[in-house]
């Protein structure tokens, strides 16, 4: 007498390493077109964000071009942006005759007489600004951790951005190649 069921149906072998090969497969694949997609990308140019240095002077993102800029987002409370003020003190004074500079925003929480004070007492050798309402580190990000800081072509676009005190020797490489491109 036949059987009410049916006989179940052969089910293909399952093959998880095939499957596992094809997930890695597709994984290596989308972290290629990831990286082509970032690599190949235009760099954003960035904000023409006006800037109150401490000598009373205004100026302008786009009064850089031409040079390698190094924006950096910082305060007086911050104990990181404290700690990397001299190695960016090296790094300004090593780079600086080749089209090299540093422009240090201090944050609107940090009061102008505190950042004028660390300035002069370390003798920061580069452009110091206050950003007091905050205008700045709104356009640049919102900034919002410091430091945060933001390394300009010649051309005035944002070629790489450090969240946290950077890699200074990787900072230093990523300098000397912007650099040798031309203006």
């Amino acid at each position: 007498m036949p059987s009410a069921h049916p006989a179940p149906s052969p089910r293909a072998p399952r093959r998880p390493a095939a499957t596992q090969a094809l997930l890695a497969a597709l994984a290596v694949a989308l972290a290629c077109g990831v990286a082509l997609w970032w690599w190949g990308r235009k760099p954003e140019p960035a904000p023409n964000t006006a800037f109150l240095l401490l000598d009373g002077t205004q100026k302008n993102t786009a009064q850089w071009r031409g040079q390698v800029l190094l924006v950096n987002f910082w305060a007086t409370s911050c104990a990181a942006c404290v700690a990397e003020m001299p190695a960016l003190a090296q790094i300004h004074a090593r780079y600086q005759a080749r089209g090299f500079g540093v422009l240090a925003v201090a944050m609107p929480y940090d009061r102008p007489e505190y950042v004028l004070n660390f300035a002069r007492s370390r003798q920061l050798p580069f452009a110091v600004a206050l950003d007091a309402t905050g205008e700045a580190a709104r356009a640049w990000g919102p900034v919002h951790v410091t430091p945060t800081s933001y390394l300009l072509n010649r051309q005035g676009h944002i070629a790489q951005r450090y969240i946290g005190p950077p890699d200074m020797a990787q900072l230093q490489r990523a300098i000397e190649r912007l650099l040798e491109q031309p203006a």
